[in-house]
């Protein structure tokens, strides 16, 4: 249960209840009326804007509305105490019994505990690292796919239909160039030597792999044959090849995803003509030329007539082309027919998580999102920043294997997945990120990976310790719904149902954001507030989590435990993260 969203409720009944006895106006607007943790612990559980957010419309003082309401606030069952705060703010205290009721509510749900049906089965896509499919991937694209990951489970979790889509993109240029670094490759491999390899093509030693595996297929069949000959059946060979190893990385990361759709074969289909007969059919199209930019000038102007698309009249800076003088189109017309595409498989809604330079390209994907679903969808773009890869404080040396990169495998087959996705998670997507891989692995409060498994295993071992002291103690989940939780009476105890109460509202907000580092902020000041509780527990015999003179008090804090530890695993289950019984 959504404690906030509950209180909120009660708040508005109220209100209803008193337009109902004339104290205030009928027919006033109660949606901007919230009920929300107050920014100072001290000042309450909760708080309302209710006065503040009404009173002009309802022609009362701000003070005089809250008091009215602070009265019918003070019948409630649940709340303990009102104050009526500033201007007109109306401070909460909520009764301990209250609480203790929440306790049960998450140990009957478990993990599923902070579900919600917020989203209402609206189906969403997510599309994520879309690597082009012309090596391994690197330590830059894990953060886009854990992002990406963990976004798509959190949307799934607040009652969203996700697909998670990974766009290839075979239909430009350096699927070409790689064909030709492949087939390089592939004469080598038969035993030619190929000597340097040119400038333009890819140098990774990943392809040599390719190399061999096409020899292996089809023997000497193209050597000495025309490029136009083999260029084809090389490049789908060869992107094929990429993409097994593409899948095999993610999976590696613990990533799955629903599509893969190609860029090549929805151009082949016809996608990006389909784009240009909307766009005329709309007169969104005109043939012009464009003004030359500042600065470093893009690929894709032209001093010439090219077909520019009408992106100004949807929000852009400047109109784009997605015709070039030549008649070929641009990468701009393949990426519009794309998200046409999606959007005619059903999803109005579409997330796409880019690398940081990719920040120029939002608004002309956005305004041609508008455009083409005639203002009915929306295209919201999460850009992940960079990522530094350290050990000890030093920039990591780039991998030979790889030619000028370091791989996401190698970074995982150091530290381990479940570290690779809390780190890439502690921050916004759109800071910076420094990855310290001896830091990452540091069993230490500065490791916040450490610290929220060291949360959970604790839990486990403090469960496992209490059922050696006390064997008759029944620690099932039907057991522990049950206990009488009144004996929670400490500040500590009470801060930390407090702080598992907040979890329902945090995985809302943070879904509705499209921002899954959230969770990891909250899963660390909950960690924090659990080993807090054992600390206390090391100075004051009474606090510790088993008493062992006291097997009503040792289980009732059990209960408090294993709530925590499933809202811990709930919190980590959507990062796809496995939560650690012990700590070794």
């Amino acid at each position: 249960m959504n404690v906030f969203k509950d209180l909120r409720s009660k708040v508005v009944a109220q209100l209803e209840d008193m337009a109902a006895a004339g104290e205030i106006p009928t027919g006033l607007d109660f949606s901007r009326v919230a009920a929300e943790p107050p920014r100072d612990s001290s000042h309450g559980d909760a708080a309302t804007n209710a006065a503040m957010v009404l009173s002009k419309v309802a022609g009362m003082k701000p003070r005089d509305l809250a008091s009215l309401l602070a009265t019918r606030l003070e019948n409630l069952d649940v709340i303990k105490s009102v104050e009526i705060a500033g201007p007109g703010f109306i401070n909460l205290r909520l009764d301990e019994k209250f609480w203790f009721e929440q306790v049960g509510t998450i140990l009957k749900a478990g993990t599923s505990y902070g579900d919600s049906d917020m989203g209402q089965g609206e189906k969403v896509n997510v599309e994520y690292v879309s690597a082009n499919p012309t090596g391994p991937l690197t330590v830059g694209h894990a953060r886009g796919a854990v992002v990406g990951d963990a976004l798509a489970a959190l949307l799934a979790k607040v009652g969203y239909d996700v697909c998670k889509e990974y766009y290839i993109n075979d239909a430009g240029n350096q699927v070409n160039v790689l064909a030709n670094s492949a087939y390089l490759r592939y004469r080598e491999a038969l035993g030619e030597d190929i000597g340097e390899i040119p400038e333009g093509f890819y140098p990774g030693e990943y392809l040599k792999d390719v190399g061999k595996a096409l020899a292996d297929r089809d023997g000497d069949k193209w050597l000495g044959k025309e490029e136009a000959d083999w260029i084809s059946d090389v490049r789908k060979f060869a992107i094929d090849q990429l993409l097994n190893l593409i899948r095999d990385d993610l999976a590696a990361l613990g990533v799955v995803m629903d599509v893969y759709s190609s860029e090549r074969a929805l151009v082949e289909a016809g996608g990006v003509d389909e784009v240009m007969k909307f766009l005329e059919a709309n007169d969104l199209v005109y043939t012009g030329v464009l003004e030359p930019p500042k600065g470093k000038k893009p690929d894709d102007w032209e001093a010439r007539p090219q077909t520019l698309f009408k992106s100004t009249d949807f929000g852009d800076d400047v109109d784009r082309p997605i015709k070039k003088s030549d008649g070929s189109w641009t990468y701009f017309a393949g990426d519009m027919a794309y998200h046409l595409d999606k959007y005619r498989r059903g999803f109005n809604t579409m997330i796409n998580v880019w690398g940081a330079d990719h920040g120029g390209y939002i608004k002309r994907m956005q305004a041609a999102v508008t455009a083409m679903t005639e203002k009915k969808g929306s295209l919201d773009v999460k850009v992940c920043q960079l990522v530094n890869l350290m050990r000890g404080g030093e920039m990591v040396r780039m991998s030979k294997r790889s030619g000028n990169f370091i791989t996401l495998r190698s970074v995982i087959d150091e530290v381990g997945k479940d570290v690779v996705r809390f780190i890439m998670l502690t921050r916004k997507n759109d800071a910076s990120l420094d990855f310290d891989l001896e830091k990452v692995v540091e069993q230490s409060r500065d490791n916040p990976v450490f610290y929220v498994q060291y949360a959970h295993a604790r839990s486990c071992s403090v469960l496992k310790h209490s059922k050696n002291e006390f064997p008759d103690m029944d620690l099932s989940i039907e057991a522990l719904e049950q206990v009488d939780l009144s004996q929670l009476n400490s500040e500590g105890e009470l801060s930390l149902i407090r702080r598992l109460c907040e979890w329902p509202r945090l995985l809302e907000s943070a879904g509705e954001a499209h921002e899954p580092h959230r969770i990891a902020f909250y899963l660390y000041d909950l960690a924090g507030e659990l080993h807090g509780l054992w600390t206390k527990g090391k100075d004051n015999a009474r606090l510790r989590f088993i008493v062992t003179d006291d097997q009503d008090l040792t289980q009732a804090r059990m209960a408090l435990v294993k709530a925590t530890s499933l809202v811990i695993a709930s919190g980590l289950d959507v990062f796809g993260i496995e939560p650690a019984k012990e700590m070794r």
